[in-house]
């Protein structure tokens, strides 16, 4: 089984701070980590190679820097690491960014299952999945918190739902996006991180990849980000007294005041 892990890497967002003159992501002496809900993504591809034999790439988009980070998968068990990275990808959105990586996909021979984590903790956008998902025209399910079983052509798997559970056949191959429920992401051995540290991390650009610059990066990204910023801290309340009806009467004409 072919197995590719979508992987990204993010600033930590527990240091991350704004600009309040910018109004920007203030990144400075801010650390790079591998994308948390990604991790759990590679400890479930490592750990179906190694129930039903097969093979896993860590597929990543990103800068130069990008590499160590796959470095870090193939200490986990990942058998290598491809980083698609040129300057046309800057600014991608994430339907440039779906092409950029449906493009690599391809390029790699395709996949038995794709897996990616829920979304990112930068974007929060969880449509990197879904999109790439279409546009390799898989079968896809998001939330996945247990794979069951993986059968010749198809696999089983349990998805996490607002009000329970659903539990679902999914025809091979396929997508997944999943929780950080699915597993506990092991720690690097020893082994793993002297085979990281001899690894050679292969470096596609876009021609490489086949890709068409219109379609990439801020060029082929119909959604900007105008501007980011932190909502100012306002101490404003007020109590509304009187019976629920009279309660509710209020509140919607001081509602209606301020829209």
């Amino acid at each position: 089984m072919k197995i590719i892990i979508c992987l990204k890497q993010v600033p930590d967002t527990r240091n991350v701070r704004l600009d309040p003159k910018t109004n920007t992501m203030s990144r400075e002496g801010v650390e790079s980590i591998m994308n948390p809900y990604d991790r759990h993504a590679l400890e479930e591809g490592v750990s179906l190679a190694a129930q039903y034999g097969g093979t896993v790439t860590a597929l990543s988009m990103g800068p130069p820097q990008a590499a160590e980070m796959l470095k870090e998968a193939i200490a986990c068990g990942a058998d290598q690491g491809v980083l698609i990275s040129d300057r046309a990808f800057a600014g991608a959105d994430t339907l440039a960014t779906t092409y950029t990586l449906a493009n690599a996909v391809l390029a790699l021979g395709a996949a038995d299952l794709i897996i990616c984590g829920k979304q990112a903790i930068d974007g929060d956008t969880a449509q990197v999945g879904p999109g790439l998902a279409r546009r390799l025209d898989l079968a896809y399910a998001s939330c996945i918190s247990k794979i069951h079983e993986v059968r010749n052509d198809c696999l089983l798997a349990r998805r996490m739902m607002d009000d329970g559970y659903d539990e679902l056949e999914i025809t091979l191959p396929a997508l997944l996006t999943v929780v950080r429920e699915i597993n506990e992401p092991r720690i690097p051995s020893l082994k793993g991180k002297m085979n990281a540290r001899k690894a050679v991390i292969k470096t596609f650009n876009a021609a490489d990849i086949g890709a068409d610059t219109a379609l990439l990066g801020l060029a082929g990204s119909p959604t900007r980000v105008a501007r980011v910023f932190a909502p100012e801290v306002r101490g404003e309340r007020a109590m509304l007294e009187g019976t629920v009806i009279e309660q509710v009467k209020e509140l919607a004409a001081k509602l209606e005041a301020i829209i």
